[in-house]
């Protein structure tokens, strides 16, 4: 006897939808200032990742998250490939960008219009054990003098790897934007997707408090302040619908610590003042923040103080 079954129609279809999706994870991978954070922002058509005009702003492995229909870009920020190793910050902040080419689907190595210099080259030797296809992408195109140049420096470009796509762009513009994503949506793999529809990031939001405060130090101080400043958040509550946050912000010596406070305050209040507002857009209510400086000498060259603030140790 042959026995008939009954396919429940709503659940085929939900098997269809499902096999129909794809989803990828995208590496972005470049030296300090090219774009990197700028680019994944412009993309999501949110801010996830912080950035300045100071080089080596992000510090962190951040994925952004973008689900239009059936296809889920999986996009992973990371820090600036740089020469300097002298502390652990810096070999931690290597390590983490190098280590996430492992398991993506499709990289974008950003690169600044007609530069190509030895820590470019530092990333093009990382890019070596990645079989799956690399897209250069030459941003800032904008700012050349004299268009003419750029085809010659493409060029030359095809000649150090095999590139799947080779595409000038400006980021702050949203200049080939739309065509990057093309390129990358035909390398995406099929399969179900692995993040909700509504979600941005794998960050939560007292790490994304954080580094709010951090940009808004970097972005007030510039190179007034080294790189030996990081960000703790002690408290993160929300009571009847306002966040209260108190945030940590440690310096490596106490005189870094009176550029940050300023005359009576005066540049912490601007601080926080301009992270607040970051913060009531980004959590989309309203922001008690108090801040607090501290000294923790050699921080930057301590793996255990590195890992207790969550930086990543392999």
């Amino acid at each position: 006897m042959k026995l008939s079954t009954h396919e429940d129609p709503l659940m085929t279809m939900q098997e269809e939808t499902q096999n129909q999706e794809r989803c990828g994870f995208i590496a972005i991978v470049g030296r300090p200032n090219v774009g990197k954070s700028t680019l994944l922002n412009h993309l999501l058509e949110q801010k996830i990742s912080i950035t300045s005009r100071k080089p080596q702003t992000t510090r962190h492995r951040i994925l952004g998250i973008k689900t239009v229909g059936s296809l889920q870009f999986v996009y992973v920020d990371t820090p600036g490939i740089h020469k300097s190793q002298k502390k652990a910050i810096n070999r931690v902040m290597n390590n983490t960008a190098t280590s996430a080419l492992d398991g993506v689907d499709v990289v974008l190595f950003v690169v600044e219009r007609l530069v190509f210099n030895e820590e470019d080259e530092m990333v093009l030797e990382a890019l070596q054990k990645v079989k799956v296809p690399v897209l250069l992408l030459i941003n800032k195109c904008d700012l050349l003098d004299s268009p003419g140049r750029l085809l010659p420096h493409i060029e030359r470009m095809a000649k150090k790897r095999e590139f799947a796509e080779i595409i000038p762009l400006s980021v702050l513009s949203n200049h080939n934007l739309d065509v990057v994503e093309k390129c990358v949506e035909q390398y995406l793999p099929s399969g179900p997707f692995l993040y909700p529809v509504d979600q941005v990031t794998d960050r939560s939001s007292r790490f994304l408090a954080a580094e709010i405060i951090r940009e808004k130090i970097t972005r007030q101080l510039g190179d007034e302040l080294p790189y030996e400043v990081t960000v703790e958040i002690e408290k993160y509550t929300i009571q009847d619908g306002i966040v209260h946050i108190h945030g940590l912000v440690l310096v490596d010596k106490e005189s870094q610590k009176q550029i940050i406070i300023g005359t009576r305050g005066a540049r912490m209040k601007t601080i926080g003042s301009a992270a607040r507002v970051d913060m009531e857009k980004a959590f989309d209510a309203k922001v008690m923040l108090n801040l607090w400086v501290k000294v923790k000498s050699g921080w930057a060259d301590d793996e255990r103080a590195l890992q207790s603030l969550g930086y990543h140790i392999d």
